[in-house]
C-alpha cells in the first residue's frame, strides 16, 4: 500500500474540497479506462499476472498492434520479427509492455482535439520516455513511476480545454504574456490551473500518490527545497524539470524560465553536475531515438 505523507494528504484534501465546492466542480474527468484499471491490478500482484496482462493487451487490436510495432523497433528488434502479442511482450519485457499499454490507454481516453495541443500525446510520451531513462540512472528511483509522471504531467491541459469555457483563449494569452506565468494566467481567468486539474485526474484515476503530488507541484518549484514534501515527490519534480530542459535542447530550443530559475536546485537535489547533465542528455537522446 503506497505511503501517503502529510503534504500529499494535504494535496488530496485540497483536490477533494475543490471538487466538492470549489473551482473543480465543473471539470469533467474522463473515467479511467477499465483496461488500465485491470492492468494496474495485474501489475500489482506478486508476481505480476502475466496471463492477465497478455489478455488485456490482446483485447484491443490497436493496442496489440502498438506493442508489436514497438517490439519490432530499433531498440528491441532482433532476429525474426515479433508477430504476436506474446512475442512482443517477451521482447519488450514487463515494465516496457506496461508503459506502452498505459500510454496507449491514456491517449485513447483523453483526446486533445485542438490545434493548441496538436502534439500533446507525442510530447507527453517523449517526456515519459526521458524520465524513465533518467530514473534508471538513479538508485532507488522507479522508472515506472517516472514514466507515469512524465506521461500525466500536463494532462490537466486537455481536460481543461474540454471542460472550461474560454480556456483556448487562456492558452494563447498565457503563452503570450510576459508579466506573469502561464499558471498565474490560468488562475486569474479560471480560479484553477492545469497542475491542480492534472492532480485531480491522477486522483480520480487512482495513480500513485507520489505521481499525483508531483503533478500538482510541478510548477511550484520552490518545493524542491521544501522538507515537508516527500523526497520521492521532489525527485519526480526535479526529473521532470531536467527532462523538459533536455527535450528542449534536443529540439534546438533555449532553456525556459523555470529551468533558468530552478535548474540548479533540481541538479542539486538529484546530485548531478554539468558534466553528468551532458551524459543525461546523451541518455535521453538515445532513448528517444530508440523509441
Amino acid at each position: 500500500m503506497p505511503i501517503v505523507t502529510d503534504r500529499t494528504a494535504d494535496i488530496q484534501r485540497e483536490i477533494d474540497h475543490a471538487r466538492r465546492s470549489g473551482p473543480l466542480q465543473h471539470i469533467v474527468v474522463p473515467p479511467c479506462p477499465a483496461l488500465l484499471v485491470q492492468l494496474r491490478e495485474a501489475m500489482a500482484r506478486e508476481p505480476a499476472d502475466l496471463t492477465a496482462i497478455s489478455r488485456i493487451a490482446a483485447s484491443d487490436v490497436a493496442m496489440s498492434a502498438t506493442l508489436i510495432r514497438q517490439a519490432n523497433g530499433p531498440l528491441h528488434a532482433a532476429g525474426q520479427p515479433a508477430r504476436t502479442v506474446g512475442q512482443a511482450m517477451t521482447r519488450l519485457g514487463l515494465d516496457t509492455t506496461a508503459a506502452v499499454m498505459t500510454a496507449f490507454l491514456a491517449r485513447s481516453a483523453i483526446h486533445p482535439d485542438s490545434r493548441h495541443l496538436a502534439r500533446f500525446w507525442e510530447q507527453s510520451s517523449q517526456r515519459a520516455t526521458a524520465m524513465a531513462a533518467l530514473a534508471r540512472l538513479l538508485p532507488g528511483v522507479s522508472p515506472d513511476l517516472a514514466h507515469t509522471c512524465g506521461l500525466f504531467l500536463h494532462v490537466g491541459l486537455p481536460v481543461m480545454l474540454q471542460s472550461v469555457r474560454g480556456y483556448a483563449g487562456t492558452m494563447v494569452e498565457g503563452l503570450a504574456r510576459k508579466d506573469r506565468t502561464y499558471v498565474q494566467t490560468e488562475n486569474a481567468n479560471h480560479r484553477t490551473d492545469h497542475a491542480v486539474v492534472g492532480a485531480l485526474v491522477a486522483r480520480v484515476w487512482q495513480l500513485a500518490p507520489d505521481v499525483m503530488a508531483a503533478v500538482r507541484l510541478h510548477h511550484d518549484l520552490d518545493g524542491l527545497d521544501d522538507e515537508r514534501i516527500e523526497p520521492g515527490v521532489r525527485t519526480l519534480i526535479a526529473l521532470a524539470l531536467v527532462a523538459e530542459c533536455l527535450l528542449r535542447r534536443r529540439e534546438g530550443l533555449p532553456p525556459d524560465s523555470e529551468w533558468e530559475r530552478h535548474g540548479a536546485a533540481a541538479m542539486d537535489w538529484l546530485q548531478i553536475d554539468a558534466g553528468e547533465l551532458e551524459v543525461w542528455h546523451d541518455t535521453v537522446t538515445a532513448a528517444l531515438d530508440d523509441a
